[in-house]
């Protein structure tokens, strides 16, 4: 019988841990079974964390095996090859492969009936990968896609505005790395169109304002690995907002990796775009207004996932 109040957590590095640090803070889950392929280190990062419930809520928190995703309502997925100073995403794909060849048909032969959450990147390839190894519906297999990377967007404005980010709607979608667009064209504040609101806080220079905000949130995650090696905190607390999205079928929407299907041109692939997520994963796709060089971008971004796509042994 599925559980929604039982996570597991695939991968205990840098995000595995932070992550399971954040759900256990967020009281979702009763139970968290923590798998590595480095027993040690996933009794160790238990331990550790566990020694936190007594300033959160009553939990287990347990290195455990792929016997635990039998009942789970979420298996998280982070293992994987770590992204080093000058390495894209998309280079770490033959890598991350080979490892999901070994761990998705162990999830999906303990008959796994919940929600497969892929964090590991390139996460849109990966999430597509997944889906073709476990055979799953697809709304049952989400990639944390451009989630992390609207919040970045946000934040960035919320600073160039001086405003409440929860104030701020706009998306990052297509691919979570180099190809990905950030959709000014429809973006707003409070309703307001975002060339609109940025002239009433004394900003003029929209397409500069726009180029440099977006080249930010681009490479945000080289700026943090060059200087920390490796990025996770911020990947963590998407991984806990997407879990609790999903736990208390909430509706919301977010920018996850979902298949396209015929969308804005756009067949066979899985990149990020804003959908209706809920216990049952991915509702709906939500259509999203993009103008025409956008919609241009997000084609040449499905284009390039799909090449390293058609590289593969899947």
């Amino acid at each position: 019988m599925l559980n929604m109040q039982k996570a597991v957590m695939v991968g205990c590095g840098f995000v595995g841990a932070a992550s399971v640090f954040a759900l256990m803070q967020s009281g979702l889950f009763s139970e968290i079974a923590l798998i590595d392929a480095n027993k040690e280190k996933a009794e160790g990062e238990a331990m550790d964390i566990s020694h936190g419930i007594p300033f959160s809520k009553q939990m287990k928190i347990y290195a455990g095996d792929y016997d635990d995703v039998k009942d789970a309502g979420i298996v998280i997925i982070t293992a994987g090859a770590n992204q080093q100073p000058g390495e894209t995403r998309l280079d770490l794909v033959n890598k991350n492969v080979g490892i999901f060849k070994k761990i998705i048909p162990e999830i999906s032969s303990r008959g796994f009936e919940g929600i497969l959450l892929i964090v590991a990147n390139p996460v849109d390839i990966l999430t597509k990968v997944a889906m073709k190894l476990s055979g799953f519906p697809e709304n049952r297999v989400i990639g944390s896609g451009t989630v992390l990377d609207t919040a970045r967007l946000k934040y960035r404005l919320s600073e160039h505005l001086g405003v409440d980010n929860n104030s701020i709607h706009a998306f990052i979608i297509g691919e979570h790395g180099d190809s990905e667009i950030a959709v000014f064209s429809s973006a707003n504040v409070s309703g307001i169109p975002l060339s609109q609101f940025c002239e009433l806080r004394g900003h003029f220079e929209h397409r500069e304002a726009e180029n440099e905000i977006a080249e930010k949130v681009k490479n945000s995650a080289y700026d943090i690995i060059q200087r920390k090696k490796a990025t996770y905190f911020g990947v963590a607390m998407a991984v806990k907002r997407i879990c609790e999205v999903i736990v208390r079928n909430e509706k919301a929407i977010l920018p996850v990796s979902t298949s396209m299907h015929g969308e804005y041109g756009i067949d066979d692939v899985v990149l990020s775009m804003p959908c209706v997520v809920g216990s049952n994963g991915i509702e709906m796709q939500v259509p999203v207004v993009i103008n025409d060089e956008e919609k241009e971008k997000l084609q040449q971004s499905a284009r390039i996932l799909k090449e390293t796509l058609s590289t593969l042994d899947i």
